[in-house]
């Protein structure tokens, strides 16, 4: 594990941390034969880990995928929710309402092009080429990140090491928002939300939907409680950099949430 300063970590005292590896990445389950890989399937998902942990109020923080997760979350229940913390994340990841019928079918057809496939085995790498894949995939990741998402990404199998996660999480997500429902679902968040947004990170990654993106960020900048942040770095520089993105979400978190 990579050893941080100080700066790098959150409030200890009072507060209990629980990491969650979603549906089908990490070493949680796989979804069924059949199933899909949606945003309110995995808000269900967590739902049901606070309902066995009854966790009746608790903030929620995620990065990208996670944070439009909590995002969808926080809307839903907001009653259970005292702290939104998004990293490199709006919330949501609206869809252009004329592309959505598209985007529905291609993910349908991808699924069951799969599942028409004989049998699908997964690959075995040598640890250093699983690095290298991991890397290639995402090029801003440092060798450390990597190596730390492959702790959990990893598992050793005859003859080397397969990744863990199911290859149907990168099917097209057809459960799709557009930028209304999306701006809808944010009015209903009652929580304070912290914004964290890397100067090289989404707005980079996804260029084409900006204009979406410029929506959200105003509705966030114009609530009084919420407070949004640009941090210097790429995607995954609460990862790559944990010292620059830890003391802002440990303001956040002991100013707006913890002094409650």
């Amino acid at each position: 594990m990579a050893s941080f300063s100080s700066s790098s970590t959150l409030p200890r005292k009072g507060c209990r941390y629980l990491a969650l590896d979603m549906a089908g990445h990490g070493l949680s389950s796989h979804r069924p034969a059949g199933d899909f890989y949606t945003f309110p399937g995995y808000v269900a998902d967590v739902r049901r880990v606070t309902e066995s942990l009854q966790l009746n109020k608790f903030t929620i923080m995620g990065h990208s995928m996670g944070a439009n997760i909590a995002g969808m979350f926080c809307s839903l229940y907001p009653e259970k929710v005292d702290g939104l913390v998004f990293l490199d994340a709006y919330g949501f990841l609206p869809t252009k309402l004329k592309e959505i019928p598209d985007m529905m079918r291609k993910g349908i057809d991808e699924i069951i092009q799969f599942e028409n496939k004989a049998e699908v085995k997964s690959r075995v790498y040598t640890y250093e080429k699983a690095v290298e894949r991991l890397q290639t995939a995402n090029p801003t990741l440092s060798k450390e990140s990597t190596e730390i998402l492959l702790e959990r990404g990893l598992a050793q199998v005859e003859g080397g090491f397969a990744f863990t996660r199911d290859i149907r999480v990168n099917f097209r997500n057809i459960a799709r928002t557009p930028l209304e429902l999306s701006l809808e679902m944010l009015s209903r968040i009652q929580a304070p939300v912290l914004v964290v947004m890397a100067d090289k990170g989404l707005k980079v990654i996804f260029p084409e939907i900006a204009s979406n993106y410029s929506s959200l960020l105003t509705h966030h900048e114009e609530r009084d409680v919420n407070t949004v942040t640009w941090v210097s770095g790429d995607h995954h520089v609460h990862l790559d950099h944990p010292e620059v993105v830890a003391p802002v979400v440990s303001d956040f978190l002991l100013k707006k949430v913890l002094a409650k």
